[in-house]
């Protein structure tokens, strides 16, 4: 029987762990250490969907670098992803401060914008790059009308200094998303379905990632 390969996260997201452990699969996480910021800059003039997808593949490229020391890297799938805001015509990554939350909040608010994340799956086989594939996942959230002392108590838990678009779905901010329209998942940091895709054109089947029990449940 040949065994499935092993599967690589490299991110630092919660969100993005928790998403793939849900759908059956336990990776080993490696954070690259790219600069994002310094990125973005070079990037001004290219279109937002390639932007995210140009930040994934730089974050394959720090990971697949590390994979690849490892002299185990005989069958490895990374999974690298970016997410960013499209709204008002720009991109908003992580507000980092308060005061910019707070600022992006009172403009987003009552609107939609576009989550755009930007996926890349890059196979690993027999110590050297065997394929990779890469796609952008856009999802429409519409946010609520909340009021200014509620933008100002959610900004105070830190939450939202710290992830794209300055909200979460699946944490405190998801009491302030009237809707999504889209895949949920890509909201959360890495599309299933988008991956499901990216697996299948570098030649895995994401059935064969699944773990024995997918849903964490035994029969005891």
């Amino acid at each position: 029987m040949v065994s499935a390969p092993e599967v690589v996260l490299g991110s630092a997201s919660p969100a993005r762990l928790r998403v793939l452990r849900d759908a059956g699969l336990d990776p080993r996480v490696i954070v690259s250490d790219v600069d994002e910021d310094a990125l973005l800059t070079t990037m001004a003039a290219f279109p937002p969907e390639d932007i995210v997808v140009r930040l994934a593949q730089a974050k394959a490229d720090a990971v697949v670098a590390d994979v690849l020391a490892d002299c185990d890297a005989s069958d490895v799938v990374v999974l690298t992803c970016d997410s960013m805001l499209f709204f008002d015509g720009r991109l908003s990554g992580k507000p980092h401060t308060a005061q910019v939350a707070q600022s992006q909040w009172r403009t987003m608010r009552n609107r939609s914008a576009e989550l755009i994340t930007g996926h890349c799956v890059t196979r690993i086989h027999d110590g050297l790059v065997a394929a990779s594939a890469h796609a952008a996942a856009s999802t429409t959230i519409r946010f609520a009308d909340v009021d200014d002392a509620t933008i100002d108590a959610y900004v105070a838990t830190g939450e939202p200094l710290s992830v794209a678009g300055a909200f979460t779905l699946d944490g405190l901010g998801g009491w302030f998303v009237d809707s999504v329209d889209g895949d949920p998942s890509s909201v959360l940091g890495i599309g299933l379905p988008t991956v499901r895709r990216l697996l299948g054109e570098v030649g895995v089947s994401v059935v064969d990632l699944w773990l024995s029990d997918p849903t964490g449940k035994s029969d005891n």
